[in-house]
């Protein structure tokens, strides 16, 4: 462990490490930075509140817990609408850009396609962010302040973990808006409150997406596995369960704690945070149960 870097104290992050950790399990937002840039709102072809519907708002707050139960906790600070750290790093929409591209340049996914790489290309609401191309120097320049920095961080507090406890679980934790989990019906009692995505049980052991899926339904919540929501980068890079690195990607529907109109707190946001924070205590014992009995086994 005294081998591992340093954290990099970086003013893109919000890095919060608990005074000893206790439990293998590491909380990560990569969507919920509201620091928009002067510069990056001056090229901006819509206004910040729309840009603001992509921010997955208040989940920092929701999981803020997981320091005092001894869980290192990282969130980005930058806005997802300006560098999205749960892609690819070169996962770019080549039209977006002016001048040349990097050879790594990776256009052909679904996500860019939607207009959802890296650099986002469209807002929430589907409109164009930008007012015309952007130049292509901007790619490396937020590759370096944002990106870079944020898995830098995320992937020692990793390493720290295991290297600690023989196995490591991220909880990378996210929300959604409550029109994605109506799945096409008025009907509210369709609506899904969780989705839990480990990329179709390649990213987590199944025994704790069944412990996380338990916990929410015996409280009356919703789940679903993996619909709409399975995971991104995130999950696909850090989930290797053969290796004992356990990734859970957590989708948590907005209306159960904001306005999302008005972008702000509902009232209920103080219960729900209590209930986030039972679930990591849960998370946390479970992590213990599950993944550290694997490591006597092999030795």
């Amino acid at each position: 462990m005294n081998n591992l870097p340093a954290l990099p104290d970086h003013e893109a992050l919000d890095c919060r490490l608990p005074a000893q950790q206790a439990v293998p399990v590491v909380v990560a937002s990569p969507h919920s930075g509201s620091f928009y840039p002067p510069a990056f709102l001056d090229q901006a072809a819509v206004p910040l509140a729309a840009l603001r519907r992509a921010e997955d708002a208040f989940v920092d707050d929701l999981f803020g817990a997981a320091p005092a139960l001894g869980m290192p906790f990282l969130a980005a600070r930058f806005p997802r609408s300006y560098v999205d750290a749960n892609r690819e790093p070169y996962e770019l929409d080549p039209g977006m850009f002016d001048g040349p591209l990097p050879r790594a340049l990776n256009h052909r996914t679904t996500r860019v396609a939607a207009g959802l790489g890296m650099i986002p290309r469209v807002a929430a609401s589907g409109e164009a962010i930008y007012r015309g191309r952007v130049p292509s120097e901007t790619i490396e320049e937020r590759l370096e302040t944002c990106w870079r920095p944020y898995h830098t961080a995320l992937s020692i507090l990793l390493e720290r973990t295991y290297s600690t406890f023989g196995g490591a679980l991220l909880v990378d934790a996210h929300s959604m808006p409550s029109s994605a989990s109506n799945f096409g019906t008025r009907d509210r009692d369709s609506r899904v409150d969780i989705v839990l995505g480990d990329n179709h049980g390649e990213s987590c052991a199944p025994d704790l997406v069944a412990c996380a899926e338990s916990w929410f339904r015996a409280r009356g919540l919703r789940v679903l596995r993996n619909q709409p929501y399975a995971g991104g980068f995130t999950t696909q890079c850090y989930g290797r369960p053969s290796l004992s690195r356990h990734a859970l990607q957590i989708e948590i529907n907005r209306a159960l704690y904001m306005d999302e109109a008005r972008h702000e707190r509902l009232p209920t946001i103080g219960v729900f945070t209590k209930l986030i924070t039972g679930f990591l205590q849960e998370m946390g014992s479970q992590s213990v149960e599950i993944l550290l009995p694997h490591r006597l086994a092999a030795e």
